[in-house]
């Protein structure tokens, strides 16, 4: 009996003491979007997932929604730190700047910059990156587009007596991406989808189409349109909004053969016979990861990248559209990921200008391209280990930059 008490008040005693911890927790969150934006809702709901977990109340987040990447995000960080915030996160790349700012002035709060690419240069140990292995999860849903393409392929659906404007003078299937910017992590995951899907079907070119912004439902819809008047079969997406799937959506029910594959979200409520799936971040495992380490006060990674080794990646439910099989096809493609029997980037899939990749040095500097100077000093790393390239290896945020063969790119 007396064991049995004591066991029940070690218990008592270690929640207690963890509610005093999470109590003590108080979080700033400085978006670049809202609820209504695919990106920063993945992130809302894993902010708030982590919380559920670890036992935050409501009013230990404060919520800052559409904060440019400028001086306003430094003006919300300030403020968030003055309402109590000990650790601030923000979720865009162009925020980085003043987070850094921020972090530098006031040392005992924790800045995590998600996608950022120079917290372990800066020097100090209250700014931190974050990313995901997302690059696993676009490759996973190439595949179940190359399934797709496979099947109208096989039944005739797809052919190029039929449909002659979606194969090119070599016989390659059209492919399109809608690309928000030519950064390296917008290349780094078309290359991924593009590399899955001719996992399945070899013969395939794709054509990237730029819109130069994050968010722009027109803009997006548009190169979607515009991919598929060329002949596009599938249409891949490294965008945050539903403008490219609502437009594959319109286009297959006017009679084109053409499917889409999205980003961040479920996208068949926009487009329930269009989309085939969406590879997504699940956020709430770093979330619940970063909370733990600071309410427990354990170092947090300067820099912080997992994929499904983690399930910190995934791709959202599989639609109507899929061929049969794919699940399985998933699993198994998904296990061998897990298992590193496979590698995206393995360098036996792609050749750059005709030829093999045996080098990829990766300065790891950040850098002021208008003076093409080094704001912070980084290595050049070599990115091929292994016979593949390591991609969020050296850092959390991507820097495959490659243009590999297959691949056009519209800015």
């Amino acid at each position: 009996m007396k064991k049995l008490i004591a066991l029940v008040l070690a218990c008592v005693l270690c929640l207690f003491a963890c509610c005093a911890l999470a109590a003590d927790l108080k979080v700033g969150v400085i978006l670049v979007g809202d609820e209504t934006e695919g990106y920063t809702l993945a992130h809302m709901n894993g902010i708030k997932a982590a919380a559920a977990n670890l036992g935050l109340a409501d009013n230990q987040i404060i919520w800052k929604y559409k904060t440019p990447e400028d001086q306003t995000c430094y003006d919300a960080a300030l403020d968030c730190i003055g309402q109590g915030c000990n650790v601030i996160i923000s979720n865009s790349y162009g925020h980085q700047t003043y987070m850094v700012l921020a972090a530098e002035e006031y040392p005992d709060v924790t800045f995590v910059s998600m996608t950022g690419d120079f917290a372990a240069l800066t020097g100090l140990d209250n700014f931190k990156n974050a990313f995901t292995k997302v690059y696993e999860a676009r490759y996973v849903s190439g595949v179940v587009a190359g399934m797709k393409l496979a099947e109208l392929l096989e039944s005739g659906e797809l052919s190029a007596e039929k449909q002659p404007n979606s194969f090119d003078a070599d016989g390659n299937v059209k492919i399109g991406y809608v690309g928000a910017f030519d950064y390296a992590e917008v290349v780094s995951g078309y290359t991924a989808f593009f590399l899955g899907l001719r996992s399945v079907v070899p013969n395939v070119a794709m054509e990237v189409n730029y819109t130069n912004s994050w968010f722009d439902i027109d803009k997006e819809a548009a190169a979607a349109e515009a991919l598929i008047a060329k002949g596009c079969v599938i249409i891949g997406q490294h965008a945050d909004s539903t403008g490219a799937p609502a437009a594959t959506q319109k286009l297959l029910d006017a009679g084109n053969v053409c499917y889409s594959v999205g980003y961040n979200v479920d996208m068949l409520p926009t487009a329930p016979t269009a989309a085939l799936t969406s590879p997504t971040n699940e956020w709430s495992v770093f979330y619940t990861e970063l909370f733990t380490m600071i309410k427990n006060d354990e170092a947090v990674p300067a820099d912080w990248a997992k994929g499904f080794d983690a399930d910190a990646v995934a791709i959202t439910d599989l639609g109507v559209s899929c061929a049969a099989g794919t699940a399985e096809k998933v699993a198994e493609v998904i296990a061998a990921i897990k298992d590193g029997s496979l590698k995206v980037f393995d360098t036996a899939t792609f050749t750059v200008g005709g030829a093999a990749v045996t080098s990829a040095p990766c300065d790891m500097s950040f850098m002021d391209w208008s003076t093409m100077t080094a704001i912070y000093e980084g290595e050049t790393v070599e990115a091929i280990v292994d016979g593949a390239f390591a991609e969020s290896e050296f850092r959390s945020a991507p820097y495959f930059a490659l243009r590999i063969d297959g691949i056009t790119e519209i800015k």
